[in-house]
Formats: structure tokens, sequence, C-alpha cells
């Protein structure tokens, strides 16, 4: 719901006060020790969920350096009220903790905000027409990059090099779909990459092709590390201005936390990740311009270097980044008909998905990263793949022994009947992101059948019920950051136009939904010890809602949020 005028306009004074008296400070470790006997701050009359199940609810929180230093009743925190403490009247303002997105691709999203945007895209004739206005602002040879786009909402046809070719005959073009598994190009940027009638599929991709055998334009999985070869690459002052145009982004949505699992997808180049932690992240660091925090996932291939980097730093960097593991993928996308899975697609026989990477290698991995001590995590979408990788964890504890591992699938979006049951043998975290359900829902059953769709897909209740750790994400630049949206989904599971839910025995409440984007999440990259609750000694982080009660909010969950405080310290709006 929405405030009042006045109330929100007193309310915006108060955080503009906030923003004056508290910058954001420089980066220092995770270790704190309480010092003085007054808070720095003091939230009253507020509706605080907490996350932390020993106080769930609480009506003030006081903050000493950039720490909870007391929650509880105001009666209980007032006595920490000093001459100097900021004190913020919330009039009864739901406050949670700081949202933490489990998955996402930070800078790539960061740049995307300044491309083509082509999510929302809803026809032939709409996809053309934002290439054409592109095409108007770039002088000849210029790249014209973009994504997002879903061939399901316009019908399914998938675009062709010949839509692009007649308006951008002087500009190569390379355009990705929404999932990142499949890109489209036009006929100059296929010249420029050598793609002809003569070039072979790679390992795990796909040169999509017509009935005559020439390239369509569409390059699926590992063949699109053709285009990545050729296609020009953001310089260093881009990639860094994208990721303070990231967080910016994301702490407009309440998102105080991400799990960055970086540039790498199927036919990339793990450099790539790799420049970003040294180019654009350090560089950050250095600068003290983080305003938010990151755990950074390095590319499975690359292990040992991060083995060195860990040796040299330790696990955190700063309070800002985080070392978190590294990651892989065993598959490609339902929507790009390259996940893997146990039956054909439907209407394709032959096509039981991509398996990007082969299953012993990816062991042999995953046992040597295991054993350095990092956290694993692999993508996952169709049910065979989510198996295998089962599977293959099994092995892992076998040989590597027991411990405190929190193996990741990531998506785990299509289970086979049983496999939700298996996450909790080994503490596999359930790495999933509730909106893209809403993509889904309209072309799954076209994609693998509606009984197939029906038991498998978005099993959140039945992986909760099994004893798994969720951690909700957006994957964005896939989909949006918006927790807010997301725990939405998690709860109705209605897509845009539809009335009933689907499958709605898959539901989750409001409290299980908070705690993925939470606490859960925190609990899913190691972090839990220090963000994801508001608990005595952990980060200040924690986001400030227009409902002015609990029932407001469970009734009608707002769209934004009123502002997002990260250390105690105001950083939006």
């Amino acid at each position: 719901m929405a405030l009042p005028a006045q109330s929100a306009a007193l309310l915006a004074a108060a955080f503009a006060i906030a923003a004056a008296a508290f910058l954001l400070p420089p980066s220092s470790r995770l270790s704190w020790t309480p010092r003085g006997r007054f808070a720095d701050m003091i939230l009253a009359n507020a509706t605080i969920y907490t996350a932390d199940s020993a106080r769930p609810f609480a009506g003030a929180m006081a903050v000493r350096a950039g720490r909870v230093l007391r929650v509880g009743t105001y009666e209980s925190v007032r006595e920490l009220k000093g001459r100097h403490t900021y004190e913020l009247n919330l009039s009864g303002n739901v406050v949670l903790p700081g949202f933490i997105d489990s998955h996402v691709h930070f800078i790539d999203g960061g740049l995307q905000l300044a491309r083509v945007p082509l999510r929302g895209v809803r026809s032939k004739d709409d996809f053309i027409s934002r290439i054409k206005e592109a095409v108007r602002d770039k002088h000849p040879g210029q790249w014209i990059l973009g994504g997002g786009w879903n061939n399901d909402v316009w019908g399914g046809d998938f675009p062709a090099a010949a839509w692009l070719d007649d308006i951008s005959p002087d500009n190569p073009v390379w355009l990705s779909r929404m999932d990142g598994h499949m890109g489209i190009a036009n006929s100059l940027a296929m010249k420029i990459a050598g793609i002809d009638r003569s070039i072979n599929d790679p390992i795990g991709g796909t040169v999509m092709r017509t009935a005559e055998g020439e390239p369509t334009g569409l390059l699926v999985d590992t063949a699109m590390k053709l285009m990545f070869d050729v296609v020009d690459k953001a310089s260093i002052h881009e990639r860094r201005e994208a990721l303070l145009r990231a967080s910016r982004h994301a702490l407009m949505r309440g998102v105080t936390t991400v799990v960055d699992v970086g540039s790498y997808f199927p036919g990339a180049s793990a450099e790539k990740t790799w420049h970003d932690f040294s180019d654009v992240y350090e560089w950050a660091h250095s600068m003290q311009k983080m305003m938010i925090r990151v755990c950074l996932f390095f590319p499975m291939p690359t292990w040992s270097r991060v083995s060195d980097l860990i040796a040299e730093n330790g696990r955190s960097l700063s309070q800002w980044i985080h070392l978190g593991g590294v990651k892989a993928f065993l598959d490609g996308s339902l929507g790009s008909s390259s996940a893997l899975f146990h039956e054909p697609y439907e209407g394709d026989p032959g096509n039981y998905g991509l398996q990007v990477t082969d299953i012993d290698s990816l062991l042999n991995r995953t046992l040597e990263s295991d054993k350095s001590g990092f956290q694993v995590a692999i993508h996952a979408i169709g049910d065979k793949a989510n198996d295998m990788l089962l599977d293959m964890f099994d092995k892992v504890v076998d040989l590597n022994g027991v411990k405190d591992r929190r193996f990741r699938i990531e998506h785990a979006q299509h289970l086979a009947p049983g496999a939700a049951n298996r996450f909790n043998k080994h503490g596999t975290i359930a790495s999933v992101q509730p909106d893209h359900l809403l993509d889904d829902a309209d072309f799954a059953a076209k994609k693998i059948g509606f009984e197939r769709a029906e038991r498998s897909s978005y099993t959140f209740r039945s992986l909760l019920t099994g004893g798994a750790q969720l951690a909700f994400g957006s994957d964005w630049p896939v989909s949006d950051i918006n927790p807010l949206k997301a725990i939405q989904t998690a709860m109705s599971r209605k897509p845009p136009g539809w009335e009933v839910p689907w499958i709605p025995v898959e539901r989750l409440s409001l409290d299980e939904s908070l705690k993925a984007h939470t606490i859960s999440a925190a609990y899913a990259c190691f972090l839990d010890h220090a963000v994801g609750s508001l608990s005595q000694g952990k980060y200040a982080d924690f986001v400030v809602l227009p409902s002015t009660s609990w029932e407001d909010f469970a009734g009608d969950l707002p769209a934004h949020v009123l502002a997002t405080y990260v250390g105690g310290k105001l950083a939006y709006p």
C-alpha cells in the first residue's frame, strides 16, 4: 500500500537527514567488536521482520558501527540512545533484512541496462523496430548489442538473420536470448565470425540451419563462442561503469548482497570473469566505490587460480567482496530446447537437450575444487541434468568424505519424481529463480508435454518438504532483479493473464519466501554469519517498505521499497 502523501514526505525527509549524517564507510574486515555505549542510529516504532527464528519480529533496532547492536522492543533499545544517536521514527513501516539475490550476472546486467532492451518485445515487427532505432544511433561498422528477447511471447518462431539484414547492412548485430543460451546474429556478424554452411557444430552447441543447410544466424550454447570471439568487447571503463550502474539498480530494489556467478556462459571465455575481478571489482574496492556486498563465483576450469587467490587474500577481501567458489554448466535452457531431459522434447523426438560438459571431466574438476575447500555451484535445468548432478555429488562425498560443503544446483528447474527428496542427503542448495516460471508457464507444456511440465516444474514446496535449502535469485539480466516480485510469484504462482496458479501445490508461504531471499540465501553462500537476518552482530543491511503494518504487507505486497540501508547507512534513495 502507498503511504499518505504527508507521511511519505516526512519519511523522505528523514531519509535525507540520515543520508547526510551517515556516508557509506570504507571497507573493513568482517570481524567486529562493539565499542562505546551508545548506538549511532535507532529505528523506532517499526514493524521489523528479522528472519531470525529466535526473535522473528521486533519494534526497534539499534545500530552501531554498521552492525546490529540490539533488536527488540523500544524500551530495550532506547537505553542505547546517546546525545549523538540519530533516531528514525518509522510510524509502523515494515522493515526487512536486505535482500540477497543468489544468482546474478552482475556486470553483464549493468552493461545490458545501456544496450538494446528486447525484454517485453511481443512481435516480429516490434523486434525489428527496436533494432532499426538502435542502428540510427551507430556509425557504420559499430556493433549493435542487446538481449532479452523471448520468441515464445510472439508465437514461438525464432528470429533469423534475414529479419536484420535489410535494416543493418553496415552494422554487425548480436542479440542474446533472454536465457543467455542462444543468440541471433545478422549476416554481417556471421561473416566476421566465419560462420557459413561449411562450419561444424561444436561439442555442446548448435549452429541452427535452414533446410538447405545455411546458418540462420541462431547460435545455441557453446556455438555462441563463435560470436563471443569477434564481438566488440566492453572496455574496462564501460565494465566499471556497469558495476556502478548495476549496484544502483539492485539497491533500488532492496538488494544489499548479490551472488555474482560472472560472465561465464557456455562458449564464453573464463578469462572474462577474471578480468571482471581484477579490472573491475578490485578497482571498485581500492577506490572505495563498492555499494553492495558481492559473493563471487569463478569458472570451475580456473579452480587452481581461485586457490592461489584465496591463499593470498583469504576468503573475504573486505566486508564487500567474498570469494565464494566455482561454477560450471551441465546443460542448456528450456527456452532454447537445450535443457537435458530423460525424455525428448515434444514434436522433436531426437532432441533430449544438450549436455554441454563431459560428466567425467566435471566429476574430476568437482573433486579437485571440493578438496581445496571451494563451494561448488553447477547449472542444471532439465530433469536428467539434475539427476546426473545428484548422482555425481554422491560420488564426491564418497571419495572426499563428509563435511559442510553446501553444494549448489543453479536453477534445479525440472526435477524427476523423487529428486526433490535427494537434495537433503548432502545438504545441497536449490538455487532457484521464481520469476522464471512467469516466462515458462505459457510454453513449458509445448516444450516437454503437459504431464511432465506439471509434475516437474519449479518444485519449490517439494524441495522444502524434502529438506532442501532454497535460495532465491533472479538470474539477472535473464530476469530483472526484483525480490518483492519474486516473493509474490513464489506465493501465488500466477503468471500474467492467468486466473489460477500454475501447479498450486508448489506454492510457498510468505515466511518461506522471505527466508529464501534473506537468511537461507545467506546460508547458501556461507555468509549467514554476517548477513541475511537482523541479528545482533550482523551487518545492518535492511530495507524500509511503504507498508505500515505486517497485515498491510502480508495482504498486499508493495511493488517497491522506500529505502535501502547497507551497514546502517542510507544507500537508496
